[in-house]
């Protein structure tokens, strides 16, 4: 069973990452389906992700299980907070067999929601890959803005991809849920 509700949605949940959780996450984060989307290109062992799992409390970062019917379907994380700033950068990912149920955006709603409700983040960010099209779609839904293309930004099996930048504003937030 996934840790406690951290968020709560109509669609998904988000719950806290437990330490019974991590086979989940390394056997996605290996699956090319989803490593390649998030530019991951090291294989993750065990001890890699218990690593990983034991450092999230060191930071601000917030990562969270996406949580569907009670099942696990993937992950959502708001990343390199700076509070002076306000800023913080969004990543996700969802397990191939949950594709196409709407879960990434239901996911971001919630975080978003929260990076700007309780954390007093002014913008939070996204990048994506050019090929990666259902994550910006995803990102559009949710009412991120294109910010440009940082072109030939990153090497992905085999040759040089675009990265999307997008970003959304708080004001924008608050308008969109107006």
């Amino acid at each position: 069973m996934p840790g406690s509700v951290f968020l709560d949605g109509e669609d998904v949940t988000l719950r806290t990452i437990e330490e019974e959780d991590l086979d989940f996450l390394q056997r996605h984060i290996n699956d090319p389906a989803v490593r390649t989307p998030i530019g991951a290109t090291t294989p993750v062992n065990a001890t890699d992700e218990r690593e990983w799992f034991e450092s999230m409390s060191e930071g601000d970062d917030v990562s969270l299980l996406v949580c569907a019917d009670g099942d696990t379907v993937g992950t959502i994380s708001l990343m390199d907070i700076n509070a002076d700033h306000g800023f913080g950068e969004l990543g996700y990912w969802i397990a191939p067999d949950a594709w196409g149920e709407g879960y990434a955006t239901a996911a971001t709603r919630l975080l978003v929601g929260h990076a700007f409700d309780q954390r007093r983040l002014h913008k939070v960010s996204a990048k994506v890959f050019d090929y990666n099209t259902g994550s910006q779609r995803v990102l559009e839904k949710v009412g991120f803005t294109g910010e440009g293309v940082d072109r030939e930004e990153a090497f992905v099996d085999g040759e040089y991809v675009d990265v999307h930048r997008y970003g959304l504003l708080e004001d924008e937030w608050r308008e969109l849920q107006a």
